[in-house]
């Protein structure tokens, strides 16, 4: 099930840009965006985008691919569960005024496309919950240029670790995930009414599922279980993502093709890809979807990295009944006309402008019907599951628990 892609014009946008309460980028001139706990570390900047109550800073950094800077702004907006607008004010949630300038910018290195490299460390809030961060130019709100949800959570209840709970199998190609959470640090009246869970996998959007409700509630000992005895809010299990190594352009690492330098930006080939469907499971060490931007060659990869023209190469001996996408936390799961395939002479091709690191992918149909990777009870996936209690004062659904899970670590 899908988190509701709400398309809401109270700004007014007479530039024709509309905001969605999603992660979301307006203009092809902006590349790379990642939010993440504020951290110069590789490792971190893959973290989801989320921070309790008086936690660490979130920050968000992109690529405008210009020769100079321009006046970007930032606004936060509150949200419920669904990624709807809460009633909230400004002054409910933050103690500033809520616009900001981004002033933290530094421009590209000897790179091939120029571009501009822009820092912005989100100010902490009052309140738990979901919400959406905006960017926008020139202080104008209907010259949006960036939409990127964060989350942050008071974590006043607990999850229960019991032997008989985690993961199960359901099917040979599903993962069901199953908790109890223990709420008597808060006081919630009506939990069947008041509480909603959401469970993501792999910081996707795109297949997360919502509206989750306990399946038993034991007042007494103030607990919630949620226990499930079908395949309706359990999640296809996937495969290890494919990934492609050109932190390096000097020497191209693994599962790289050629690299074409006669023209910039350079034309790098990712080594030829095969269908894995129906083909016995590979276990290996991946990113979860994620990537890294670092450029081996010279200097700090946040400047210095190149971007290139990046062609996936799938063959199929016909083409499969729906469309095919190359997808990641890269392009925000998203299936649109930038990471769509093209068939022609028995194979898929696309070609994506990418800056230089390691990216972890697959490739996705766009019915659920079909399958480019497979599916894999053994596969490692990284859950998250978010516990939100919608509260008579402030009238807004508040994000009380969050908890991070791995099925089949490594």
């Amino acid at each position: 099930m899908l988190i509701f892609p709400i398309i809401i014009t109270f700004f007014g946008f007479a530039s024709g840009k509309e905001l969605v309460y999603e992660d979301h980028i307006y203009e092809d001139n902006i590349k790379t965006v990642r939010l993440y706990p504020a951290s110069d570390d590789p490792d971190i900047k893959m973290l989801p985008a989320v921070t309790s109550m008086g936690g660490a800073n979130l920050q968000v950094e992109f690529d405008d691919l210009q020769d100079d800077r321009t006046n970007y702004y930032a606004k936060i907006l509150h949200c419920n569960y669904n990624w709807t607008p809460s009633r909230l004010h400004d002054l409910d949630y933050i103690a500033d005024y809520n616009e900001f300038n981004i002033n933290d910018y530094t421009y590209s290195s000897n790179t091939h496309i120029p571009y501009v490299h822009y820092r912005f460390l989100i100010p902490k809030v009052k309140l738990p919950g979901n919400y959406l961060l905006i960017i926008y130019r020139d202080g104008d709100k209907e010259d949006l240029i960036i939409s990127r949800r964060f989350m942050v959570s008071s974590n006043v209840v607990s999850l229960i670790h019991e032997s008989n709970f985690g993961m199960s199998t359901l099917k040979a190609t599903n993962q069901q995930i199953n908790f109890v959470l223990d709420y008597n640090r808060v006081n919630i009246t009506n939990p069947l009414e008041t509480v909603n869970a959401v469970i993501r996998q792999n910081q996707r959007w795109d297949n997360a599922q919502v509206d989750i409700k306990p399946s038993f509630i034991n007042e007494s000992k103030k607990t919630m279980e949620y226990r499930f005895f079908n395949n309706e809010k359990s999640f296809q299990a996937g495969n290890e993502f494919r990934f492609v190594d050109f932190a390096s352009l000097n020497s191209p690492g693994q599962n790289t093709g050629h690299l074409l330098r006669d023209k910039k930006p350079y034309q790098l080939y990712v080594a030829t890809d095969v269908p894995r469907d129906g083909q016995r499971y590979a276990q290996y060490k991946d990113l979860n979807g994620s990537f890294i931007i670092s450029n081996y060659d010279a200097g700090e990869g946040d400047i210095s990295g190149n971007y290139l023209n990046v062609i996936f190469t799938l063959p199929a001996s016909r083409p499969y009944k729906s469309k095919i996408y190359v997808m990641g936390s890269f392009n925000n799961w998203v299936k649109e006309s930038t990471n769509e395939m093209t068939y022609s002479q028995g194979q898929y091709t696309c070609n994506i402008l990418l800056k230089q690191g390691i990216y972890d992918y697959c490739y996705q149909p766009e019915s659920e019907s079909e399958s480019v990777e497979g599916n894999y009870y053994e596969t490692e996936n990284q859950y998250e599951i978010f516990v939100y209690n919608h509260s008579f004062y402030p009238d807004a659904d508040m994000l009380i628990g969050y908890y991070n899970l791995r099925v089949n670590p490594r």
